[in-house]
């Protein structure tokens, strides 16, 4: 799973991830939540608009 790899090898994500597990949520429960985020990043970068400069 993509969540699953960018908490492992990158730091922002992995910190979301953590603060998760800190509020007392499961491992899957945080790792859906970190894929959601993820989802909405994705989301945010294909629907922006791009000029070729």
């Amino acid at each position: 799973m993509a969540a699953n790899v960018a908490r492992q090898n990158d730091e922002n994500l992995g910190t979301y991830y953590y603060g998760k597990i800190e509020n007392g949520k499961h491992h899957k429960s945080a790792l859906n939540a970190l894929a959601a985020k993820l989802f909405r990043i994705v989301y945010w970068v294909i629907d922006k608009e791009y000029k070729v400069q």
